[in-house]
């Protein structure tokens, strides 16, 4: 008989960044033997895995669109910043912008020459930095970003695919507890 649990054809790691990775289930039968568990208890512990998995998921989900809607917005205040250091540099005179007081609500202001802006840094809180010190924040923001994208991106890969070996975990010990439910009756009918 095969093993109870065998790799997937690709080697996958036992967990990425706390996310266990699901066994592959090549032979029921030895399965449940090895967890020591009966069909229905086993399906029941799958299905809370699945869910696990699912939980995961959506977290994985909101963090990535929440990247997603910050990256543009990183950029923007990148491209401001060089304007401005630009501008400073070519002695041009002061730029007239459009800003947005409140959600479609704008005023125009003159920027005159200076050597700061500021920034919002998050939870109600704006600091100010040179453009060079600003220039610099940014970037490293957009990196740190770009890379956590990336990242939880990698993650939810994993999780997908750790969803479906669950699911076929699922459906194999399902029909296999359905074939050996059909042969013990049909062996107690026939005498």
């Amino acid at each position: 008989m095969a093993a109870a649990v065998a790799s997937s054809p690709s080697p996958s790691p036992a967990e990425r960044r706390g996310i266990p990775a699901a066994p592959f289930v090549e032979d029921v039968q030895v399965f449940l033997e090895k967890t020591a568990s009966d069909a229905s208890s086993a399906l029941v512990s799958l299905q809370d895995r699945l869910q696990q998995y699912k939980v995961a998921e959506m977290k994985l989900l909101a963090q990535r669109r929440d990247l997603q809607a910050k990256i543009p917005d990183i950029k923007k205040c990148l491209d401001i910043v060089e304007a401005l250091l630009s501008k400073k540099s070519s002695g041009e005179e002061p730029m007239t912008v459009d800003f947005e007081l409140a959600e479609g609500i704008y005023s125009q202001a003159r920027v005159d020459d200076g050597d700061s802006v500021c920034l919002w840094l998050g939870a109600n809180v704006m600091l100010e930095y040179s453009y060079d010190e600003a220039l610099l924040l940014l970037k490293k923001n957009l990196e740190n970003a770009n890379s956590s994208l990336e990242a939880i991106i990698e993650d939810l890969k994993f999780i997908r695919d750790q969803v479906t070996v669950t699911e076929v975990t699922i459906a194999r010990v399902y029909n296999w507890d359905v074939h050996n439910r059909r042969k013990s009756k049909q062996q107690k009918d026939d005498p």
